[in-house]
């Protein structure tokens, strides 16, 4: 799979029921789980005072990531993704490398 950088932003339309929101809001998390366990959510940030996620996804390419991973998420119609391809660096030390 092919490692994707996604910034999501989320709009609630105006007028929508609070109830509905909280419901796709509890849906999202599940779901998230789900693609994580699924090895397609490897990362996911939330830019201090923001009102967006940055992650990191993983997909076969940039279509199914957008209709078959992204695009089952409760919010995704509230969304919009800015989605950046990503490819190893040289440099990179890995997942056993730097430590915060």
């Amino acid at each position: 799979m092919k490692e994707f950088l996604v910034e999501l932003t989320t709009t609630v339309p105006k007028g929508t029921d609070p109830t509905e929101v909280s419901q796709r809001r509890s849906d999202e998390a599940v779901r998230a789980k789900e693609l994580a366990s699924a090895g397609h959510l490897v990362r996911l940030w939330r830019p201090s005072g923001e009102l967006r996620s940055i992650g990191v996804w993983r997909a076969d390419d940039e279509a199914d990531l957008l209709e078959k991973v992204l695009g089952t998420l409760p919010l995704w119609p509230w969304m919009t993704a800015l989605v950046t391809a990503l490819e190893s660096h040289p440099n990179d030390p890995g997942p056993t490398g730097w430590t915060a």
